[in-house]
């Protein structure tokens, strides 16, 4: 899960990290003191959620949550005042941690969050979109992967590898039929591998009609003759 902590007080944004960094499942957190920082740093960091303190001078959090871009991340009002409860849940959201809290309180947001998340990702299923994020059970956490983020797949056994710039979890599934679920915007271009059309930077020709795919991260990827015509036409 990415969060993005949004809050004017720096104690109170470095305290969050430090118990935030006690929980499995969250891959990155990035924060910003204040409402126009946070807009600023949305695009480029994508967050699934924001912990977002409601008193910050010039733009509140109120006002921050109803200028998300869309699809907007999940939101999670973090105050010490109890008074904007009700205004919270009537922006949709998804908890309310009211200043000082436990570890514990921490950690039931951030279930709930998962929660949602995963429902959000059913949905996207069953309307035939394509997901925006994978959900990667490790060691009995629950890992959330932006698909946007994963560069390239892998098969390894019964299992896929999702090949990121932040690491490269495993999921349970087959390359067949995670494919199928994320459309158009992945193409197989090896038996055992797939890439992300976005990421390919360049293609090194080999022998017998091979060749190497060069990724904009470096990374390199095997491509067959057998896939290389329908990647092609692809890019």
């Amino acid at each position: 899960m990415r969060i993005l902590i949004v809050d004017d007080e720096r104690p109170a944004r470095e305290r969050l990290r430090r118990m935030l960094a006690l929980e499995p499942g969250i891959d990155a957190i990035v924060d910003a003191a204040d409402g126009h920082e946070a807009l600023r740093v949305l695009e480029a960091f994508r967050p699934d959620a924001l912990l977002l303190d409601v008193e910050m001078p010039e733009l509140s959090g109120f006002d921050l949550a109803a200028s998300l871009p869309l699809p907007a991340p999940l939101v999670v009002f973090v105050t010490a005042y109890d008074a904007y409860a009700l205004r919270a849940f009537d922006a949709n959201a998804i908890d309310y941690l009211l200043k000082p809290f436990d570890q514990a309180r921490l950690r039931r947001a951030l279930e709930r969050l998962r929660t949602r998340l995963a429902a959000a990702n059913g949905a996207a299923a069953a309307t035939g979109l394509p997901p925006r994020q994978l959900l990667v059970t490790e060691r009995g956490a629950t890992r959330v992967v932006q698909v946007a983020d994963i560069e390239w797949l892998e098969t390894a056994d019964n299992y896929v590898v999702l090949h990121t710039a932040q690491g490269s979890p495993l999921l349970r599934q087959t390359l067949a039929a995670l494919l199928e679920q994320l459309g158009g915007g992945f193409v197989r271009c090896h038996r055992r591998a797939a890439v992300r059309v976005g990421a390919v930077e360049r293609i090194v020709a080999l022998d017998k009609g091979d060749c190497e795919l060069v990724l904009r991260s470096g990374a390199v990827v095997p491509c067959s003759r057998q896939y290389r015509a329908a990647l092609m036409a692809t890019l």
